[in-house]
């Protein structure tokens, strides 16, 4: 049985009013067996699309590379943004190694209800993926029940969208479940109707074109 260790701290930089929010990097991210092309980062598989969007989104000439400057540009623009990385799975356990949510067992979460109460300025968070058994949205969930707090549909269009109130001082933090920027997502994407409009008017666009205007107005 494989355990599957994040290997990345919480990075919140002071100013943060937003949070990214998935569960866990490939297993050679917590093995150190990085492939070419991989970032030693958040979301820096060489798969992984996030960092291809917000390239594409804020026109941030990124490296995507084994470099110290790849994951200082990655860090630059998040503290400059306000925005910061907090997965909701510290380990699993894995009988089969690969990077798959379902696949994970024995779970343990960190406590994004205390995330958000030690950083008072964050009233965003935007969810790699939605509400599918061991989704970010879906753990999340979960650790709410601990607190007792309730989740508020907002509107149920993809990108989901809800609201919550944290109990110590009525502070509201809304979240936004986007459509998960991996590969094996883009099947869910093919099937959105706002995906097919968008291919009819213009075949040339590609599903990360899609995720690029849907990410676009919550970054």
């Amino acid at each position: 049985m494989f355990h599957h260790i994040h290997p990345y701290k919480p990075f919140i930089p002071a100013n943060a009013t937003k949070l990214i929010v998935g569960t866990l990097p490939p297993p050679r991210f917590t093995t150190g067996e990085l492939k070419a092309g991989d970032v030693d980062f958040c979301y820096g598989s060489r798969d992984g699309q996030l960092w291809v969007i917000l390239d594409k989104i804020f026109g941030l000439n990124l490296k995507f590379e084994t470099t110290a400057e790849a994951i200082k540009q990655r860090e630059h623009f998040l503290i400059n943004r306000g925005i910061g990385i907090c997965d909701m799975v510290a380990s699993a356990k894995r009988e089969k190694i690969d990077a798959s949510d379902i696949g994970m067992l024995e779970v343990k979460l960190r406590d994004l209800v205390a995330v958000l109460q030690e950083n008072p300025k964050i009233d965003t968070l935007l969810f790699t993926g939605g509400n599918s058994k061991n989704g970010p949205e879906y753990f999340f969930r979960r650790k709410l029940k601990d607190y007792n707090i309730p989740l508020k549909l907002i509107s149920n269009e993809v990108p989901r969208i809800h609201t919550l109130q944290l109990p110590e001082n009525g502070r509201t933090v809304n979240t936004v479940s986007l459509i998960a920027p991996s590969g094996a997502a883009n099947r869910a994407v093919g099937s959105l109707s706002g995906y097919k409009k968008m291919k009819d008017e213009n075949p040339e666009l590609t599903t990360i074109d899609f995720r690029v205007e849907q990410y676009r107005p919550f970054f």
